[in-house]
C-alpha cells in the first residue's frame, strides 16, 4: 500500500509518500510560500531532485500540484488512485483522542473545536485534511495527533494549582506535544536495548526550534515539558519556556499589551532573546567559540534547563534506562549533549566524550560508556514514518478500507 504523509503549515505543505509495510521512502517534498507571489515545490524522488516555482493560491492548489507531480509523466505514481490512505500530523487532540484516528465529519469538528488551544497549529492542520479530501474525496484520509502520546499522562501531572473550574470549564491541564516524535524514539530506544517497548524507562529529549521533553514510565508517557501551549518547559529558538508569569503582569503596569506579549513570549525569546543575535544553534554555537558573550549564555541556559528537567524526570521514574537525544539539535550539537549531561554521575551518566562528538548527522548510536548505569542515546526522528505506520495498521484493521 502506498501512504502519502502530509504535515501543513499555514503557508507550506510537507510530504513523504511510502511503500507500506516496508516504510520505504518513495519520494518526498515541501511546497511552500503558499499564497504569496513566489511559491514554490521542491520534490525528491532517488537521487534527482526537481524545483517548481510559480504562484500557489491556497492550499488545495498546492496539494493539486503536489499529486501532479507525483503521478506527472515523470512522476512516481501511474496515477494518484495508487494512493491507499493519506495520514495527517495534526497538533491537538485534547483530552478526546489517545491515538491515531480514521477522519470523519466528528473528527474534523473535534479537530476545529481544539483551535483554541493550538491557533497556530490546528487551522492549518485541517486546511490540508480538506485539501486532500477535495483532491481525493475516495481515500481514507488518517489524523495522527501530537499530543496523543501524552494521554497516558496521569491527573497529577496534568492539574495546574489553578481554580479547578477552569478545567472544567476551558480544559485548562497540561497536554504536550511532540508526542508522535517522543513515541518513537522511546520504541526505538526499547529496540536498541534489547527492551519490550513496555518495561523501558527513559528521558526523551526532543530539541529543535521546539523543545520539550517527556519522562516514559513503561513505554508510556507520564510526563511532559510543555504545558496546555508549545510555550511551557524549556528554553527554546524563539519561546520563553518556563518562566515567572508575573513578569507578564509587570510588563503590562509598563504599557505592553496582549498582543506584544503574546509576540515577546513567542516569537522573541528564548535563544533569540538572550542572544539578541539568532535562534540558530550552528550561530550561536560559532559565536560563542569566538567569544560572543551572550551567545554562550544562550547556550548555557539551554543546556542547564535541559540538565534540570533529566533531574526531575529521574525523580519522576525512579529507574531510568535511558536518555535520549532527537530533532534537529539533539542528533547534531555534541556541546549541547554534553553541556546537558555534564556533571550527572550520581544520576548514573556518564557521557563518552569522543563517541559523543562522532554522532552527529542523523546518525543513531550510544554516547555513554560501556560502564554507564544509564544509557545515553541520539537517535533520529522519524515522525512521518511514525504516521504512515499508524495510518498503514488503521488501513489494515479496517478491511472494508483496504483496496
Amino acid at each position: 500500500m502506498k501512504v502519502l504523509v502530509v504535515n501543513c503549515g499555514s503557508s507550506s505543505i510537507k510530504y513523504q509518500l511510502y511503500e507500506m509495510p516496508e516504510k520505504r521512502v518513495i519520494s518526498k517534498g515541501l511546497v511552500e510560500r503558499i499564497g504569496e507571489k513566489h511559491g514554490a515545490l521542491e520534490h525528491h524522488y532517488a537521487d534527482e531532485v526537481r524545483r517548481l516555482e510559480g504562484q500557489i493560491a491556497d492550499h488545495e492548489e498546492g496539494m493539486a500540484l503536489i499529486l501532479e507531480t507525483l503521478a506527472g509523466t515523470d512522476g512516481v505514481l501511474e496515477s494518484a488512485e495508487e494512493i491507499g490512505a493519506i495520514g495527517h500530523r495534526v497538533v491537538h487532540g485534547g483530552e478526546e483522542f489517545t491515538g491515531s484516528v480514521l477522519i470523519t465529519p466528528e473528527v474534523i469538528a473535534s479537530i476545529e473545536r481544539f483551535a483554541d488551544l493550538a491557533p497556530l497549529h490546528n487551522p492549518p492542520n485541517l486546511t490540508g485534511i480538506r485539501a486532500a479530501m477535495h483532491e481525493l474525496p475516495e481515500v481514507p484520509q488518517v489524523a495522527c495527533f501530537d499530543t496523543a502520546f501524552h494521554a497516558t499522562i496521569p491527573e497529577v501531572a496534568y492539574t495546574y494549582a489553578l481554580p479547578y473550574q477552569l478545567y472544567e470549564k476551558y480544559g485548562i491541564r497540561r497536554y504536550g506535544f511532540h508526542g508522535t516524535s517522543h513515541r518513537y524514539v522511546a520504541r526505538r530506544a526499547a529496540e536498541v536495548l534489547g527492551m519490550d517497548k513496555y518495561a523501558i524507562n527513559c528521558i526523551t529529549v526532543h530539541l529543535g526550534n521546539g523543545c520539550s521533553m517527556a519522562a516514559v514510565k513503561e513505554g508510556r508517557s507520564v510526563d511532559t515539558s510543555m504545558g496546555l501551549t508549545p510555550l511551557e518547559g524549556l528554553v527554546m529558538g524563539t519561546r520563553t519556556g518556563d518562566f515567572d508569569p508575573a513578569i507578564l503582569f509587570y510588563l503590562t503596569d509598563r504599557g505592553y499589551d496582549m498582543t506584544s506579549l503574546n509576540k515577546l513570549c513567542n516569537k522573541e525569546s528564548g535563544l533569540l532573546g538572550i542572544s539578541g543575535e539568532s535562534n540558530d544553534m550552528r550561530t550561536l554555537l560559532e559565536r560563542s567559540e569566538q567569544g560572543d558573550h551572550r551567545s554562550r549564555l544562550a547556550l548555557d541556559v539551554f543546556c542547564y534547563r535541559i540538565k534540570k528537567y533529566i533531574g526531575m524526570y529521574t525523580a519522576v521514574l525512579g529507574r531510568v534506562d535511558a536518555v535520549v537525544f532527537t530533532g534537529g539539535i539533539g542528533e547534531n550539537a555534541s556541546a549541547v549533549r554534553a553541556g546537558a549531561c555534564c556533571d550527572l554521575e550520581a544520576l548514573g551518566i556518564v557521557l563518552a566524550p569522543d563517541q559523543n562528538d562522532r554522532i552527529v548527522g542523523r546518525r543513531e548510536g550510544a554516547i555513554s560508556t560501556p560502564e554507564s548505569p544509564t544509557a545515553v542515546l541520539v537517535i533520529p526522528t522519524d515522525e512521518e514514518a511514525a504516521i504512515a505506520d499508524d495510518t498503514y495498521r488503521i488501513m489494515r484493521s479496517n478491511p472494508c478500507l483496504t483496496p
